[in-house]
């Protein structure tokens, strides 16, 4: 049915509802259900389109327009909007461009105000830019004009209903049992550890799952710009989320500013679901000054790209003698785990890292574990889903002139973490992650 059509079906059971009244699902449900007997040639509908009429028409005029079908789709994970009439949405780890669009710039922006609104936010042409949670943890990125060119944009990253634990990333081949069974241990004997990757590449979904090991007992902190970490087994647990300022510009609270609180309202851990700026500096004071066990993330196109983003984030907000730097984060950091999203859209564990030390005025990294891509002679080809009861997906982005192919490959061991003394204090005992093949190469058999 043409999208002029169904605009013309929205304005006329808009003009039907009385806005001075509350008017409940029901209402609104009947007056869709009248519409659709009485508008011309909907009766000749099959039932099942009508029935897809009628979801549509109440989402546009009761929930989130366009954007209910995506938020209610547990396999959409992100939503793009890049103006009224361009929007994206990933699933599986792909991107597509979908058909529906809203029907104007004025219907986006009131769909974007009506977000912000129930989020406590405020976003207009004097606070373009505004970044929220919705009631479910999905989070809201927007962005009005002037500064968006395209007109109000939008971007929802959704929360899954689910916690996606160690044992479903081991299932969807994300790392290996025995490098799962490595970080747990790590966990309870808590070395501090950051979780490092590009955007989209799962950090704060591994780093939910990583807290799963923290023991129940311990008091634990966390500190995020938008609250996601769900550690359901931590009992003493104080959640912490940042804001922004309002319009007079005033009365923002910062991570850093979050981070000098909480340690002072004594935590075993601290946990930092992403450090970004100078925060950098005091989630190093925490790890140094007898919280061990604490966790963060960062953007970082590799682990020892990590560590070079941490000594930027730490010099703008202090000045410090480089070597100085790199030091105190020798000291605080034991581990990085590096997360990558590959070409066929799959997340995996691509590195872990042990941060050993200082040597040449650098901060030495250890590999211990290290994803490699087996290259077959016959590889594996990807078949595309098609989502046909939506009718919605582009296939451009994969017929156009190559062939996706799925990326195998395996987590291998490398080393042996060379600093087990936590290990020691916690009173677990080490395990070697080297397989008898590892040995054996590193024997020259």
């Amino acid at each position: 049915m043409e999208q002029e059509i169904k605009n013309e079906m929205k304005q006329r059971i808009l003009a039907e509802l009385d806005m001075s009244q509350e008017i409940d699902d029901m209402e609104v449900r009947r007056l869709v259900d009248q519409c659709i007997m009485e508008y011309k040639g909907t009766t000749e509908l099959p039932l099942p389109a009508r029935i897809k009429l009628r979801k549509e028409l109440f989402n546009t005029v009761r929930r989130m327009d366009v954007l209910s079908e995506f938020l209610e789709d547990e396999s959409v994970t992100e939503i793009m909007i890049n103006g009224y009439d361009n929007i994206f949405i990933e699933r599986s780890g792909r991107v597509y461009k979908v058909d529906q669009t809203f029907e104007n710039e004025e219907r986006l922006a009131s769909i974007i105000q009506q977000i912000v609104a129930g989020c406590n936010r405020i976003v207009n042409e004097a606070v373009p830019i505004v970044d929220a949670r919705l009631a479910d943890g999905s989070r809201v990125n927007v962005v009005l004009p002037p500064i968006s060119l395209n007109g109000p944009t939008m971007t929802i990253r959704k929360f899954p209903k689910e916690k996606m634990t160690m044992e479903r990333l081991i299932e969807v081949g994300a790392l290996s049992e025995d490098a799962a069974e490595f970080l747990k241990r790590l966990v309870k004997a808590r070395y501090n550890i950051f979780v490092s990757g590009g955007t989209g590449a799962g950090k704060t979904t591994f780093l939910n799952a990583l807290s799963d090991y923290i023991p129940q007992q311990e008091r634990v902190i966390t500190i995020e710009d938008s609250a996601e970490l769900q550690l359901k087994n931590v009992v003493n647990l104080v959640r912490l989320e940042s804001r922004n300022s309002n319009v007079e510009g005033t009365n923002a609270v910062t991570i850093r500013e979050l981070i000098k609180s909480s340690l002072r309202m004594r935590p075993d851990r601290v946990i930092v679901g992403e450090v970004r700026d100078a925060a950098a500096i005091d989630m190093l004071a925490a790890m140094n000054t007898g919280h061990d066990g604490s966790l963060s993330t960062g953007h970082a196109n590799s682990s020892g790209d990590m560590i070079t983003r941490l000594e930027s984030m730490v010099l703008m907000g202090m000045e410090l003698p480089l070597e100085a730097v790199r030091r105190q984060i020798a000291s605080a950091v034991d581990v990085i785990i590096h997360l990558g999203r590959l070409r066929d859209g799959s997340r995996k564990v691509l590195e872990i890292a042990e941060v050993t030390g200082m040597r040449e005025g650098l901060v030495e990294l250890h590999t211990i574990y290290e994803f490699e891509e087996m290259v077959a002679g016959e590889e594996q080809e990807v078949t595309d889903m098609v989502y046909a009861a939506a009718g919605t997906l582009s296939e451009q982005n994969v017929t156009d002139g190559f062939q996706l192919h799925k990326v195998t490959g395996r987590l291998r061991a490398r080393a042996e973490l060379l600093h087990q003394e936590k290990f020691l204090r916690a009173g677990i005992a080490y395990k070697s992650v080297l397989c008898a093949e590892v040995r054996s190469e590193g024997a020259g058999v």
